[in-house]
């Protein structure tokens, strides 16, 4: 019998005989993290600016930049050029240097920042990063305080020791947008050129642009010596309009039995009235329920008249003298707010239920992207996409291909929005067990950040991945650490496994919502719009017989650049776009008739920038909106359909502009399709 071993992050991984067998320590879990907020025992503030940036070293697959100690003595003493750069942003598309856009290796952030002398000793100070890709590394005043690894999810430390009280400090962060084949994604490092002018080159088989910087804001924010670490809440709404809140409550900064007996929380939750609706006080181990009469649920957009309802929970942490009473005399410590949905969510083999309704999902893979800013977090650009979602009538969308902004999140729970929540494990290949450990962090990472949403309706584990043996075994690992943390959600993952393969998808199998995706008409059969319809179906169908699982198609459409027209028409003309996606949506109206058949999402929400190729000129162009966000002639046909649908099962209300007036006539007979010469019924 073979042994392969591999040494991994400080622990031994073996891989004995088939099938895989994987044994090693589980990431360990995230703690903390809140999102920053102002309270009366918080404060925030924000480092977001322009910061000065120094471009590190493109030769060697190993970061050299960090032996010549430019967190030291700042960047300004390197004798290297710097940068004006904005944070939150990717820096890729900001100069006009081809050699930075298409940098890799480190690139090196400063700036410098005063701490409040009021926040000496009574509190604890904390910086925080919403996201960094991929790779980061953190200094303040020369001194090492966090590293991170895997973007699109935050990270933060407490600074108090190394930070001067009513000072100036200097900020350095170190950011590597290298991949290779145990990062999540993954890539692959090539090295060009001679010795004496070696450059790293990156490759990677994901079909998006791999941005880089500092994405989203970098906030330093106090609280307590004794605070309020962590919140977790789940819901339910049950058939009499009760509605129930279960929470759980962490304290840190102490330690000891007979301090925590001391300690207690008062929680509050309010309506949007400002109403309190529930409350009660919490002991160890802080954790309880809170029971609503005539609760309003959380409902999606377009299935209730209010969408999104959110209710406010307070949290008070105080300390007493009593270990069992309370008193008028006990010290406030430390609140919190955050928003919460009552909502129910259910799934069986056949139905995905809220609040004991069918939910069908219509809506959108997207990305983080836009011109300049790139990857980088932007409101009003975040609020224009809602304001579209909404506008066109979907529902949901998949965080494809990696976390997306916690503000965003926030966003979707007032909007009403649902959010198939995606880690960054898009394309997997070569299933090494350091990939599998790597993986679960980036899942546990997800899980403990988005847990509270009431828009999370499933998490995702994955986008195309490569079924093979050594995959299954990877994935049965996967799966099974992830149902430990799933906090009421299905699993589910976007395959493009062709079908004469689908047997051999193990991970098919393990989910609890079978994705596919598949581009009938484009990449398969191109330019063939009678090969769209009966394969769809056939396809969904095959995939429900041999998993008995619920099926949504997470990825189907074609490119459509705007200026180009054709009659008849070809491929890359908005025309062909308009009848490739009517004769999916007949498709998708059959499947319809089955329970099992949940949704439809089109790839892509946008147009979107992708690495250099003679297939990607301009990025990718499957948007329903340009990349600029305005809409293509396929976003009112769209729209038609997706009203139509929250009409038909719904009855919601049609907007008075979905149609414009054309002709006046009542009794329209028959008319010529003008491409094909035959007639058409109108109605």
């Amino acid at each position: 019998m073979q042994v392969v071993t591999w040494l991994c992050s400080g622990m031994l991984l073996l891989v004995q005989g088939s099938p895989l067998e994987i044994d090693f320590n589980k990431p360990p879990p995230t703690s903390g993290l809140l999102f920053p907020q102002d309270s009366e025992t918080r404060e925030v503030r924000s480092l977001d600016g322009i910061w000065h940036m120094v471009k590190g070293s493109s030769s060697g697959l190993i970061n050299k930049d960090n032996q010549e100690n430019l967190f030291e003595k700042g960047l300004s003493q390197s004798g290297r050029h710097l940068i004006p750069m904005a944070v939150p942003a990717s820096y890729n598309d900001i100069t006009v240097s081809r050699s930075l856009r298409d940098h890799v290796g480190p690139v090196w952030y400063e700036r410098s920042f005063f701490v409040p002398s009021s926040w000496d000793r009574r509190l604890r100070t904390w910086l925080r990063f919403g996201s960094v890709h991929y790779r980061a590394e953190v200094w303040i005043n020369g001194q090492h305080v966090v590293r991170h690894s895997s973007g699109g999810l935050p990270f933060e430390a407490e600074v108090g020791g190394v930070v001067n009280f009513g000072a100036e400090n200097r900020l350095t962060v170190m950011c590597d947008n290298r991949l290779d084949n145990l990062t999540i994604p993954q890539g692959e490092l090539h090295e060009d050129g001679d010795d004496t002018s070696k450059r790293t080159r990156q490759e990677y088989g994901f079909d998006f642009f791999n941005y880089a910087g500092i994405h989203r804001s970098v906030l330093l924010y106090s609280t307590p010596l004794v605070f309020i670490s962590d919140v977790s809440v789940s819901t339910e709404y049950t058939s009499r309009k009760v509605g129930i809140v279960k929470y759980r409550l962490w304290i840190a900064g102490k330690t000891t039995t007979k301090w925590r007996r001391n300690y207690y929380f008062r929680v509050q939750l309010r309506d949007q009235q400002d109403e309190v609706v529930a409350q009660q006080v919490s002991r160890h181990p802080f954790k309880g329920r809170l029971r609503v009469h005539h609760a309003r649920a959380w409902w999606p957009y377009l299935m209730d008249h209010e969408p999104g309802y959110l209710y406010r929970l307070k949290v008070e942490l105080f300390e007493g003298d009593s270990e069992i009473e309370e008193t008028s005399d006990d010290d406030r410590l430390d609140v919190y707010r955050m928003s919460v949905g009552i909502r129910s969510l259910k799934w069986d083999n056949n139905s995905l239920l809220l609040n004991g309704k069918s939910l069908y999902l219509r809506g959108f893979g997207r990305h983080e992207d836009s011109e300049i800013r790139g990857r980088g977090h932007d409101n009003p650009l975040m609020l224009r996409d809602f304001n579209l979602l909404r506008w066109i009538g979907a529902n949901a969308y998949r965080t494809s291909h990696y976390p997306y902004s916690e503000e965003s999140m926030q966003f979707a729970d007032e909007q009403g929005i649902m959010v198939i929540d995606e880690c960054s494990a898009v394309d997997l290949e070569g299933f090494h067990p350091g990939l599998l450990q790597n993986h679960m962090s980036a899942m546990e990472q997800l899980i403990h950040r988005d847990r509270n949403h009431p828009s999370v309706i499933a998490w995702s584990l994955a986008n195309e991945p490569s079924c093979t043996l050594q995959s299954a075994e990877y994935f049965k690992s996967l799966v099974n650490y992830t149902r430990n943390l799933d906090h009421g959600r299905p699993l589910t993952a976007a395959l493009a496994t062709p079908t004469d393969e689908a047997s051999k998808c193990e991970l098919a199998g393990l989910v609890d919502i079978l994705g596919f995706n598949r581009y009938n008409g484009w990449y398969s059969t191109s330019g063939r719009l009678d090969r769209i319809t009966g394969p769809v179906e056939t396809e969904a169908t095959m995939w429900h017989n041999l998993t008995n699982k619920l099926v949504i198609m997470m990825e189907y459409g074609a490119d459509s650049i705007e200026s180009y027209r054709s009659l008849p028409s070809l491929m890359g003309s908005p025309d062909f776009q308009r009848q490739l996606y009517s004769q999916h949506f007949q498709a998708f109206d059959k499947l319809r008739e089955n329970s099992w058949f949940i949704g439809e999402f089109v790839w892509n929400f946008a147009d979107f920038q992708t690495a250099q190729s003679y297939t990607r000129i301009g990025g990718n162009r499957k948007g329903i909106f340009t990349r600029d966000r305005q809409p293509k002639e396929m976003a009112y046909v769209l729209r038609r359909r997706y009203f139509g649908l929250a009409h038909k099962l719904n009855q919601a209300k049609m907007p008075t502009d979905l149609e414009e007036y054309v002709v006046g006539e009542s009794n329209p007979s028959k008319q010529a399709d003008h491409e094909s010469g035959e007639d058409i019924d109108m109605y």
